[in-house]
């Protein structure tokens, strides 16, 4: 194949992912975008779920007590967190067939007064997760997703192709004025400088959409569903056979220190995780639920427990990184958003030039 073959080739294939994928990218890529800033638009606009004047003082039996008399229909505890200088959290699920239902009780530390509870269902960005993730499709909406991502490394790539100069230095392709339309300056410009992020967050978006695929990565794990995945659709236990308060005693005997969170037994793991803050690094107990026997849990390996899932998607997510590639993170959903609708101008524009010349040619054949 000659060069303008294949650089034909990258151009219809550039071409038709935008057209055809144009209005799933837009609310993927706009959703995305507004998600990095998700925490800190949160605090601002909850400041009551973020910020507590007092330290817990309260035995968590009373946090827990709080919690259990606002449960919904069908609720469960599942677990209770303890953070400094934060209202105390209280966590629980409604098991159902699709997507678990989640909502989260804030507790003031100092009387175990319900402050605020949060739906998993509802709010803005409850939504955005949920349309950015699998556009709001059950079952098959998280591999659309997927695929849109393995589309846009192509379109990354092909774009890259074809910004490059046909003549000259490839410096030649930075000018601003390369056409005589805002659009189409703005598409080769935008595309060249996100293209190489755009790579990096659909590759790390495809990861997250395919955790099978990727699963022997990660040590030469097995394939199969994501430890995340399990925990997820695993339903707390409605009744449990161990107190709470004899749990943190057990936990405590086998790691002293403060207790920072506990996770209740569920269907598929019978058993209380119990995280304390201890001199060294933090310790996680576990204890049994059918005779409360405590075993203090062996540390993660690597920094943290970190692994290449975890890794990719804190990449995709901009959670916990610098506030450098958060921004880029963000310009990286809100470009292609913009590259998607330049191109769809930019194709419409060439059709009825396309067909006035068409007409030409006609009106000159007739004459």
């Amino acid at each position: 194949m000659t060069k303008i073959g294949l650089r034909n080739l990258w151009f219809q294939l550039h071409k038709w992912i935008g057209l055809i994928l144009a209005v799933l990218i837009i609310p993927i890529s706009i959703t995305g975008a507004a998600l990095v800033w998700h925490d800190p638009i949160l605090e601002w606009m909850h400041p009551e779920r973020h910020h507590a004047t007092s330290a817990p003082v309260l035995p968590l039996t009373a946090y827990v007590d709080s919690a259990r008399a606002a449960l919904g229909e069908g609720e469960r505890l599942s677990r209770i967190e303890l953070r400094k200088g934060e209202p105390v959290v209280v966590m629980a699920s409604k098991p159902s067939r699709g997507r678990p239902q989640r909502t989260t009780f804030y507790l003031d530390p100092a009387t175990a007064q319900l402050i605020a509870r949060e739906n998993s269902s509802q709010g803005v960005f409850q939504v955005m997760h949920v349309l950015h993730g699998s556009l709001m499709i059950p079952g098959v909406g998280r591999t659309i997703v997927g695929w849109i991502g393995v589309a846009m490394l192509l379109s990354s790539i092909s774009g890259l192709w074809l910004w490059w100069p046909t003549v000259g230095s490839w410096v030649r392709g930075l000018r601003w004025r390369r056409h005589r339309n805002l659009d189409t300056n703005l598409h080769h410009m935008m595309g060249f400088w996100i293209a190489l992020p755009l790579f990096v967050l659909s590759l790390t978006g495809v990861w997250i959409s395919f955790p099978q695929v990727f699963a022997g990565f990660d040590g030469g794990a097995p394939k199969g569903p994501s430890p995340m995945m399990l925990m997820m659709r695993a339903k707390p236990l409605e009744t449990t056979a161990t107190p709470l308060d004899q749990v943190v005693e057990h936990a405590r005997a086998a790691a002293p220190g403060e207790v920072r969170s506990v996770m209740w037994p569920t269907d598929m793991k019978p058993e209380w995780t119990v995280q304390i803050a201890a001199k060294g690094p933090p310790a996680t107990v576990t204890v049994s639920d059918k005779d409360g026997s405590a075993q203090l849990a062996p540390a993660p390996a690597g920094p943290q427990g970190q692994t290449i899932a975890r890794t990719m998607r804190q990449i995709h997510d901009g959670q916990g990184l610098p506030f450098v590639w958060q921004l880029i993170v963000f310009l990286g959903g809100l470009i292609p958003a913009i590259l998607a609708i330049t191109g769809i101008i930019m194709w419409w524009r060439a059709r009825g030039w396309r067909g006035q010349l068409a007409e030409r040619k006609r009106a000159k054949a007739l004459a």
